[in-house]
């Protein structure tokens, strides 16, 4: 009766448009009042108790770091970066996007953030060079999607926090599989670009010497990711700290080096971060109301004894799960997933011998399928807008990445190496 009416009302709140943070909220109330003896300032309670964690500060500092150097004149030099690299082979201008797109998701550690970024340059552009609008939008929010793999990254934050996983070794572990989805997008934009005949830039020629220059003009940007990995590896600051240290560093090159970053722009970012991290706040602190209900009723443990009486194989038990959260990952936003279903899922992965660090890759990496997945899809919707391009016609262009990223899903899934082995070295 309980889970009917957890269960119940919350499908019930997604379907008529009820935003994922008050569906939650809303479904462990009505759960609570009519099949528990619980009070109901229970609710309340967990939701803030929850967000007094100093490893969840990573968090909005991440957030004003990619804002920061976003304005601070980062984007340019990493797309003068990219261009120089890849810009000369076939589909030249989708590759530079999605290689762009690896190298800012080394600074915001956020999909859309990602997308909004490199995509308001880069999805004008492929459309002038005739492109196709559908094409060039998917370009951008599928290489997005990367931003919540490839280190700093969000959800591995939350993942260690909520999982009691390092967070540090969950950055490291991103490394490879961003990579290999990297790799994985710019083989499909290569093939549909050759069928299409979408040509080089300007039909430039790749040069070592214009390569050396943009590193050199985007030397500031490319030592980010060193800094935070160096520092946090190196024993010099905590992840949190890691953030405040980008935000600083971010501060310093938009102001005083690169000089794009005024005290205007500096207010409107610190404004966008409050008001972007406030909503995610508010999801993660009703997602752990919901997600401690569903552990006093024992749903995890139901849904434990369900899966392993499937089998205990590991391979068939990691199936069924990416089954679970690819259809998750469809209607509900990663934050409020992880928070929900991380709880539910790693005990099960663990008692049949999965890393919880390799487990953590794959589940987010499910998560970030959906970024690009209708119906929910919040890629898909920060292209249309800075690409002003039709939803439904990105939504189609979008099939052949999603196979990709598929495929990588299941490397990443089966062949734990990828994940563990950079990891490996820290212990």
């Amino acid at each position: 009766m309980t889970i009917a009416l957890l269960f119940g009302s919350l499908a019930l709140c997604l379907l008529i448009g009820v935003p994922i943070a008050i569906s939650l909220g809303v479904s462990a109330l009505v759960a609570i009042y009519f099949g528990s003896t619980l009070p109901l300032a229970i609710i309340t309670q967990k939701a803030f108790t929850s967000l007094d964690s100093f490893p969840l500060l990573a968090i909005p500092f991440f957030m004003l770091a990619g804002i920061l150097m976003g304005k601070g004149g980062v984007s340019q030099r990493l797309l003068n970066l990219a261009t120089a690299m890849v810009g000369w082979m076939v589909g030249g201008l989708s590759m530079v996007t999605i290689v762009a797109c690896m190298f800012f998701a080394a600074i915001s550690g956020s999909g859309p953030a990602t997308v909004a970024a490199i995509g308001g340059f880069m999805i004008p552009a492929m459309k002038a060079r005739n492109y196709g609008g559908g094409f060039a939008s998917a370009v951008a929010a599928a290489a997005g999607s990367i931003g919540v793999i490839i280190p700093p990254s969000i959800p591995f934050v939350l993942y260690g926090v909520i999982g009691g996983v390092s967070v540090g070794s969950m950055f490291l572990a991103g490394i490879l599989p961003g990579f290999l989805i990297g790799i994985g997008l710019m083989f499909t934009a290569y093939v549909i670009a050759k069928k299409r005949g979408y040509a080089p830039e300007e039909q430039i020629s790749f040069h070592f010497k214009d390569v050396v220059k943009a590193t050199n003009d985007a030397k500031w940007a490319l030592l980010i990711p060193v800094i935070i990995l160096g520092g946090i590896y190196g024993g010099v600051f905590s992840p949190t700290e890691a953030a405040v240290v980008a935000v600083v560093y971010s501060l310093i090159v938009g102001l005083f080096v690169y000089k794009e970053l005024t005290w205007k722009s500096v207010f409107e970012s610190f404004r966008e971060a409050v008001v972007i991290n406030a909503t995610t706040m508010i999801i993660i602190g009703l997602s752990v109301s919901f997600a401690y209900f569903m552990t006093l009723e024992q749903i995890p443990n139901d849904i434990s004894v369900f899966l392993t009486d499937l089998s205990t194989n590991p391979l068939i038990i990691l199936i069924a799960i990416n089954i679970l959260l690819l259809i998750v990952g469809m209607f509900i936003d990663t934050i409020s997933a992880l928070v929900v279903l991380t709880p539910i899922l790693l005990p099960i992965v663990t008692a049949v011998g999965v890393d919880p660090v390799h487990f953590g890759v794959i589940l987010v990496a499910n998560l970030a399928i959906g970024f690009i997945t209708p119906p929910l899809g919040v890629n898909l919707f920060v292209a249309s807008s800075v690409g002003g391009v039709r939803f439904e016609k990105i939504a189609w262009a979008i099939v052949p990445f999603l196979v990709s990223m598929f495929i990588c899903l299941l490397v990443i899934t089966f062949f734990p190496p990828l994940s563990l082995w950079l990891p490996g070295f820290t212990k």
